[in-house]
């Protein structure tokens, strides 16, 4: 079984593509939290792969909630793919702990780069910079694919030190207490009220009438501001004359 969350579609992409190579169920986290469902996910014969994005060089904390809380049962073996900008340092070391709590053994642990989405703090690549960076990516999808399919065990990823050991930790904290928040997200004339950033939100946090309205809940995944047709909202100040990103539009 391949779960997978996603922002703006790159852990998507990577899921589907997983999943496409190794014969295995695709499951969007995203529809499973923003329907509150905690059914049970059952893997008899493949070990769970998780696939999402890396926020502040950990695996995202809705994702880290939405896996302590659900019921997996079946397999006890499960592997982690985390999408990122340039790197994961220290992250595979709260995913082990994640998983020792799950009773999981970690089978396996990847890091894939993909586009960067956070135009909150970072610039969104153009179209040919994104294009070229999927492809790239393409090559080390295939090989965990591989990998996977042979129940091999593996670790991908750029090893932090120290330093990596500082961003997952520390930094990751001041990440949430400054940047995560709804508050600074508004919408300019070009909006149409069109709903799409409503129906994008996986934690039911916008709702639309007339114009969208942000509620507290948010973990600025970048969603509603990538997808948003009319380039229509935007982030505090941060976000303005930015180039947007989102997947299906760098196709």
């Amino acid at each position: 079984m391949v779960l997978y969350f996603t922002g703006t579609g790159n852990s998507r992409y990577v899921a589907r593509e997983i999943a496409r190579r190794i014969g295995d169920k695709l499951i969007s986290i995203n529809y499973l939290i923003k329907r509150g469902g905690r059914e049970k996910l059952v893997s008899k014969t493949q070990p769970f792969t998780i696939i999402c994005p890396t926020y502040a060089w950990r695996i995202p904390r809705v994702v880290d909630e939405f896996i302590r809380t659900a019921i997996f049962p079946g397999s006890n073996k499960a592997y982690f793919i985390l999408t990122c900008g340039a790197d994961t340092l220290n992250a595979i070391n709260y995913v082990e702990t994640l998983c020792r709590n799950k009773g999981w053994e970690l089978q396996g642990f990847a890091e894939i780069v993909m586009p960067d989405n956070y135009i909150a703090v970072y610039p969104a690549p153009d179209k040919i910079t994104a294009r070229e960076t999927i492809q790239k990516a393409d090559s080390s999808i295939r090989q965990v694919a591989e990998y996977i399919n042979d129940g091999s065990e593996f670790s991908i990823y750029t090893a932090g030190g120290f330093g990596g050991r500082i961003k997952s930790g520390i930094v990751n904290g001041l990440f949430y207490k400054l940047f995560v928040c709804a508050k600074g997200f508004y919408v300019t004339e070009k909006c149409t009220g069109c709903g799409k950033c409503s129906e994008l939100c996986s934690l039911n946090n916008i709702k639309v009438s007339n114009i969208p309205k942000w509620g507290a809940r948010c973990t600025c995944c970048m969603a509603c501001i990538g997808g948003c047709p009319e380039a229509a909202i935007e982030y505090k100040n941060k976000t303005q004359g930015k180039k947007r990103y989102y997947f299906d539009l760098a196709e």
